[in-house]
Parts: C-alpha cells; structure tokens; sequence
C-alpha cells in the first residue's frame, strides 16, 4: 500500500502529555473534517510505501524512536503493515486523531482531540484514549464526550488575534482553576517557535 505523507520531520512534541520531548512526526495528508483552525495544507503530498516512511523516519530522527502519527487524520490511512514496519525498528508510536474513525490496534499512545464541536460531519468511534484534548475557545462546553482518558487537557484556541488569544488562555486557566480533573496544553512549539 501507498500512504499519502504530507510531510515527516524532526522536532519537540509541543502539545500534551509528550510536550518537550523530541519526537519524529509523520503527517499524513487528508481529513475527514475541516476545522477552520486547521494549520495543515492537505494538497502537497507524496505517496510513500511502509519502508520508504521507514528510511524517512531513520533519516530525520537518528537514534529517536518516538513517532507521533498526526495529520490530517491519519486513523484515514495507518493500517497494520505500516505499524508493524514501525514497530520493527523499535519506534513507540502515539496517535492524534480526532476520535471519528477506530484507532488501528498496535498504537502505544493515542491522543484524541475530538473537534466535531468546530465541524459537520463524523461521530466519535473512539470510547477511551491515553490522552483527551480539547480546544477551548470560550464558546463552546467543554465536554469529555464520554471518553475515557487517564489525562485530560484543555488547549487554547489559537484565532489568529493576539488579543482574543490572551483573552482565550486567560478564561482557559480560569476553567481549569475550576475543574481541576483537566490541566493546560500550551502549543509549546509556537511560544519557542520550532515546527
């Protein structure tokens, strides 16, 4: 099979449980849902077989053997033959998908990010992650949506204007004081900014 990779390279996970630690990220291309702050660009993309994202990782990485699967939504395309190859040279996998589609069996970690508050379209097949992470943009309920998560955390939304966005993480934290079975997920890669 041909995997369509939007991009993979090196860096720190910057969000979540993970946040800090180096990481090689694999993005697929595509989604099922179109979130309006969606960073990705879905039309660049090259078709990949499970051993071509092997040697990418390889390369990129080095001695790292933490992949973060994420997209798009990449519970579109992961499939057992592309985790086994993954697997075979030593890789932990974690997942961010968006929780409307089965988490493939043989993901280490799964972090679902339900977004269908921000969009048409999907329900959520994902009934227990690692990781539970939500968007919060002051409008919406804050909901764990029935997921079982041993962690769970609140993301500000990030609307492109710098005084709403402090206006956002304010309320955040606030929310937060207030329900303390969440904690806060800066998107720690932008405040340093790496990729």
């Amino acid at each position: 099979m041909m995997y369509r990779i939007n991009e993979i390279f090196y860096s720190l996970q910057g969000e979540g449980r993970w946040s800090g630690r180096p990481a090689v990220f694999v993005r697929m291309s595509g989604c099922n849902l179109r979130c309006p702050f969606c960073d990705t660009d879905f039309t660049s993309y090259r078709e990949m077989s499970a051993e071509d994202i092997v040697a990418a990782c390889l390369k990129a990485g080095g001695n790292c053997r933490f992949i973060v699967l994420t997209g798009g939504e990449p519970t579109l395309q992961v499939d057992a033959p592309l985790i086994q190859a993954l697997h075979a040279e030593g890789y932990y996998l974690s997942m961010e998908t968006n929780g409307t589609r089965p988490v493939p069996a043989g993901i280490d970690w799964t972090t679902c990010s339900p977004k269908l508050d921000f969009t048409e379209g999907g329900s959520l097949q994902v009934e227990k992650a690692d990781e539970l992470k939500l968007v919060y943009d002051g409008t919406h309920e804050v909901s764990d949506h029935g997921i079982d998560a041993t962690y769970r955390y609140l993301q500000p939304c990030d609307v492109g204007n710098e005084a709403r966005n402090r206006l956002i993480l304010r309320e955040c934290i606030e929310y937060i004081k207030a329900h303390p079975q969440w904690m806060l997920s800066l998107q720690m890669h932008k405040i340093v900014g790496i990729r």
